[in-house]
């Protein structure tokens, strides 16, 4: 008999199943994880409530995870029962047309943990043994799951590629207030963070985080207040971090001639936006897509969060124990002051921050 472990299955749409499943099997080239932490990402909700990989289902979600390695593959190297790890949640083929060209995030079969196949709500998870990178014993728990999601901020701002002083803009308090730290680390100036009435506390945070400038777009114009902050000329580079196709055309208004525009939240499939043609020439502005962080970006966060270059800890909001993660769920939809929630196994009650 296999033994068991303790997991959420989304098994529909809006079914979720706190049920026993048996572990894992791993084979020589994989380990097994016991989670520690997962948080909760918006893509989690989508898959709960069926906007995102219905295909998929039933699926174990939760791909913002750590944990302690409980078994290695006998292929595996540099990776060890004990171990703290975090885990590149991207599986690629490694040999079709976009692989060869150093591009994972494009790889014709692409796949992720908790995404596509069964992820970190559960007690435990196996992963390729070389997707494993080793965490410092001296960072936290909590700031130990902001690595996956800060390797997608990662990658965005190594695509956007924004000089020292160059100004940002970023729309979106969630995420965005990622987006925001990660460009002032950068040298950039002014960094300005773009929401909406639901995010006043939000705010708040983002000046924290070293925000020069927020902007309450359901009470102004953002297009005309950056106009005002860069005196009519546009920022240098705009982050979408929303994923509507109104926001995307506003950031593409607020750029300065010869701007970036670095899309990074995800709309609806069929979802499209007004762009100007005529701005790619005359403007020459610019355009390019981050969906996410894979390789040698988990190595990056994980050096920007122990040496403090990005500090996420006002994002926290509260942990919860995997039982309770439908509950979250649910509550993250409808109380905006909740920023990151996290997931953890082993607790027994709520941790608020």
């Amino acid at each position: 008999m296999p033994e068991m472990m303790k997991a959420q299955i989304v098994k529909a749409p809006y079914q979720m199943e706190y049920m026993e499943v048996p572990v894992p099997e791993i084979n020589d080239d994989e380990v097994l994880i016991k989670v520690k932490v997962c948080g909760i990402c918006g893509s989690d909700t989508s898959i709960y409530t069926g906007k995102y990989a219905k295909d998929k289902l039933p699926l174990i979600t939760g791909h913002e995870f750590w944990g302690v390695v409980e078994k290695a593959g006998k292929n595996a190297r540099g990776v060890k029962p004990g171990d703290r790890v975090a885990v590149d949640i991207c599986l690629t083929c490694g040999t079709c047309y976009f692989c060869r060209h150093g591009d994972g995030l494009l790889c014709e079969s692409f796949t992720q943990l908790g995404t596509h196949t069964n992820g970190g709500f559960a007690e435990y998870v196996k992963a390729p043994w070389k997707n494993c990178y080793q965490l410092p014993d001296d960072m936290d728990d909590f700031t130990a799951a902001f690595v996956e999601p800060l390797t997608a901020v990662v990658h965005a701002a190594q695509r956007m590629n924004a000089p020292i002083a160059s100004s940002v803009a970023v729309i979106g308090c969630g995420l965005g207030l990622l987006h925001a730290q990660a460009a002032k680390a950068r040298g950039c100036a002014p960094v300005i963070v773009i929401g909406t009435d639901a995010d006043e506390k939000r705010f708040e945070i983002a000046k924290e985080m070293g925000a020069d400038f927020v902007i309450n777009a359901s009470q102004t114009d953002p297009v005309e207040e950056i106009m005002k902050i860069t005196e009519g000329v546009g920022v240098d580079n705009v982050i979408e971090a929303v994923g509507n196709p109104r926001t995307y055309e506003q950031a593409f208004k607020m750029l300065r001639r010869g701007g970036k525009l670095e899309a990074f939240g995800i709309c609806a499939e069929d979802a499209s936006a007004n762009l100007e043609p005529y701005e790619f020439v005359l403007g020459e502005k610019k355009v390019s897509g981050s969906c996410a962080g894979i390789g040698n970006n988990w190595a990056e966060a994980i050096t920007l969060l122990r040496y403090g270059v990005i500090k996420p800890q006002k994002m926290f909001s509260m942990a919860v124990p995997l039982a309770e993660l439908q509950q979250a769920l649910e509550e993250l939809k409808t109380n905006k002051d909740l920023i990151k929630v996290f997931v953890c196994p082993e607790l027994t009650e709520r941790k608020y921050f």
